[in-house]
């Protein structure tokens, strides 16, 4: 029988090196690739077309949810597992509206990992116990939970998705036009688009928001430009 292919996306190489080497010790599981950020993530997904992408959250330039959006658009057979050190409400919904199959802390055991890891490419989902406590179900798009929250968060294109993580990272409108390619007026235009949508107008609450949703970590410095 084949392994089962994994990417594994975490942007602590000593994390990183450490899921390698426990996923490889069962013989139906095969590691093809790593990524540092949600970037190379999507790069390599499309070029290795792993069978499951274990991914981290909060991560620099791309974070877990976008980077989740992007492989499962480019590669719509491929199954995402999030593994995050942070297990609030927010977080959760926010993968499974991203099209994530399943959500792990990391403080789960290594069995929990490779279990989650199957029970997704099997077509299920897979949720550590303590948030499969808080929901009815496993499946959490079908919750009224999750269609409460995701009905008072703003819908935010991909590309308004991405301006907003670099911006709160620090970035400028031109390093950020540089980052994705794409001309400074086009980065002001979704600039505007985004603080309009959030009711936001000033950077410092477009971090504290960034922060919230779980799109960069709380140790980004917030930078007034």
């Amino acid at each position: 029988m084949r392994p089962i292919t994994v990417l594994v996306v975490e942007d602590h190489m000593v994390v990183r090196e450490g899921l390698r080497r426990m996923l490889e010790l069962d013989a139906d599981l095969h590691v093809v690739g790593e990524a540092q950020d949600g970037r190379q993530a999507v790069a390599l997904a499309r070029k290795l077309r792993p069978d499951v992408v274990l991914m981290d959250i909060a991560m620099p330039l791309l974070n877990g949810f976008e980077a989740t959006r992007q492989v499962l658009k480019a590669i719509p057979a491929a199954r995402v597992v999030i593994l995050s050190a942070h297990s609030d409400d927010a977080y959760v919904t926010n993968a499974s509206a991203a099209g994530a199959a399943g959500f792990l802390i990391k403080q789960s055991s290594s069995h929990e990992v490779c279990e989650a890891i199957r029970a997704v490419h099997a077509g299920r989902t897979f949720f550590s116990i303590p948030i499969s406590r808080r929901f009815v179900r496993a499946d959490l798009r079908s919750t009224g939970d999750v269609a409460k929250t995701s009905a008072k968060a703003p819908a935010l294109t991909s590309r308004e998705m991405e301006v907003l993580q670099l911006i709160a990272e620090g970035k400028s409108n031109k390093e950020a036009a540089t980052e994705l390619r794409i001309s400074i007026k086009t980065v002001e235009k979704h600039r505007g688009h985004l603080m309009e949508k959030l009711g936001i107008h000033d950077i410092a609450g477009l971090t504290r928001y960034a922060i919230g949703a779980g799109i960069i970590e709380s140790s980004v410095q917030i930078t007034i430009i």
